[in-house]
């Protein structure tokens, strides 16, 4: 990955448009230009494998391993491919799945899951630096580093009276808009690590990202909110491979009222039972070595080359 860094931070691609020749003729320029860059670099390191991530930075880095004949590993963190890793694919010696995505099947494709960071096991002593209670029920909520701005404004509404405690990572973008509406609801900007919210936690409302690997870690039964614009809809696809194992609920966004929201995250708190069973159907799609399977899929590809 460092590859990838080094060779397009001075070299950023502007979108292509049809209706601006010279800016497209000015895109395609740079993205040469990357590709060139990406070479030098590759071989200024003496690479033995690269492995890409996905999106438009990682694209020139890994043609430019192919050019040199370099392994490449690609890791695809969503529901279907991106069109750089559907691009690359066909010659990659391996690409990493987070999810099943049919019709990419061994020995060139392997369900690795997603790289999480490492689990967080002190529930209490998270609680007690929140300020929730041992004994209470607490609802995270969060949306992303950013946040989600419809998420954010109905959960202060939905859950100003609740008779649990709430703990809202809103994001920095909305942070200071909201207010705490009582002593139960506890509004942090950011969580550093964010495993202390999530092994804090009893229930989850959040979108559905590649979080939703977090919260299978910590077998924390959710109430998805997919983000309607997300390319591909993948998030809608990331929260149905939830849903569909029995560990999470939908509620599209076009639904999302104050109202809504609490009457979804209510039924869901009032049956104990089918939440213990959304746990454990959590828990089985974790894949807590993703980063070391990943990594090995690298080195391997490394010592073929030699």
């Amino acid at each position: 990955m460092p590859a990838a860094g080094y060779a397009l931070e001075p070299l950023r691609v502007e979108g292509i448009s049809r209706s601006n020749p010279l800016k497209a003729a000015r895109a395609v320029a740079r993205a040469a230009g990357a590709v060139g860059a990406a070479r030098r670099i590759l071989a200024r390191h003496g690479a033995d494998a690269v492995l890409g991530g996905g999106g438009y930075v990682a694209g020139p880095v890994g043609l430019a391993a192919l050019l040199r004949r370099i392994p490449l590993v690609l890791t695809e963190a969503d529901s279907h491919l991106g069109l750089t890793n559907r691009l690359l694919a066909p010659r990659a010696t391996r690409v990493c799945l987070a999810f099943p995505i049919d019709g990419r099947e061994p020995p060139r494709y392997r369900v690795t899951g997603r790289p999480v960071p490492p689990a967080v096991g002190d529930r209490a002593g998270a609680r007690a630096a929140f300020g929730i209670p041992e004994e209470a029920t607490c609802v995270l909520i969060f949306g992303g580093s950013l946040g989600a701005r419809s998420i954010n404004l109905a959960a202060v509404e939905a859950f100003a009276d609740a008779p649990f405690h709430v703990l809202h990572v809103p994001g920095a973008r909305d942070f200071g808009a909201l207010s705490a509406p009582g002593p139960h609801y506890h509004l942090r900007e950011y969580v550093e690590p964010f495993g202390t919210a999530l092994v804090a936690s009893d229930l989850a409302v959040a979108r559905a990202g590649g979080s939703v690997f977090e919260l299978a870690q910590y077998g924390l039964p959710a109430l998805l909110i997919p983000y309607p614009h997300a390319s591909g809809d993948h998030q809608t696809a990331n929260a149905r491979w939830m849903a569909e194992a029995g560990a999470a609920t939908i509620l599209p966004d076009a639904e999302l009222t104050p109202q809504r929201l609490s009457a979804e995250v209510s039924d869901l708190l009032d049956e104990p039972e089918r939440l213990a069973k959304m746990a454990a159907a959590s828990r089985r799609l974790a894949r807590p070595d993703a980063a070391r399977t990943v990594a090995r899929e690298v080195l391997a590809a490394a010592r073929e080359s030699r």
